[in-house]
């Protein structure tokens, strides 16, 4: 995508999600964009955050750190959405704000540890496997609690609520039934000492269907920078 294009279909998603919040009677600016930008250049990343863009995702350490390089003029909020491995989780310590894809008491545990005493404690996401399906990451509804135990001692990592990237599906009323999940396994849980207020969940094709259903981060790539390279 040309990066001139970049702020007309930023505008294009905002007034999606600003639509569906007023559509399902949310409140006005209760859902935050995360543009997802893994794979995506600095310059279209760049031309998001001259229109106002300030949440980028990404999913891949040694990409990301790049394009931090690359942009490091800029105050920009990266989030980390991609799979964790255990020799990463020192780069994602240092440098994200954000990690949407926690799903192991391990990594909990070392991004805590190698989380920068300067820097505000790292924020956090579960995430569950809504649809069950093999190919996908995340922990399965029920092994949710014991992750969110062990993650309660921890103090350089903040756990703020639950991810999910449910199976495909075309129908609004279909995509609603894998995010409805989420969102009651999340009522569930949330305690006044973990209120695990942050639902993360969304993409460009279920958007209304995730805010419809409680979600307060959406992330979108396509919608936003166009198809992503090969």
């Amino acid at each position: 995508m040309d990066p001139e294009a970049v702020a007309a279909h930023l505008a294009d998603v905002l007034g999606r999600i600003r639509a569906a919040e007023d559509r399902f009677g949310r409140e006005a600016g209760s859902v935050a964009l995360v543009a997802v930008s893994k794979r995506q250049g600095a310059a279209l990343i760049r031309a998001a955050a001259k229109a106002g863009q300030r949440a980028f995702g990404e999913s891949y350490v040694q990409e990301a750190l790049a394009k931090q390089a690359e942009l490091a003029d800029l105050a920009l909020e990266w989030h980390f959405i991609g799979r964790i491995q255990a020799n990463k989780t020192r780069p994602i310590a240092e440098s994200f704000a954000w990690v949407h894809s926690l799903c192991d008491a391990q990594h909990a545990r070392r991004l805590d540890a190698q989380r920068p005493a300067h820097l505000p404690p790292l924020n956090a996401c579960i995430q569950v496997n809504v649809s069950g399906e093999a190919s996908k990451e995340g922990l399965a509804p029920g092994a949710v609690p014991d992750l969110i135990a062990a993650c309660a001692p921890l103090t350089r990592l903040r756990l703020c609520g639950l991810m999910a990237l449910p199976a495909p599906a075309d129908e609004e009323a279909a995509q609603r039934l894998p995010l409805r999940a989420l969102r009651e396994l999340r009522d569930r849980l949330a305690t006044p000492q973990c209120p695990l207020p942050v639902l993360s969940m969304g993409m460009s094709d279920d958007l209304e269907a995730a805010i419809a259903e409680g979600a307060t981060l959406v992330r979108i790539g396509t919608a936003v920078f166009g198809p992503r390279p090969v």
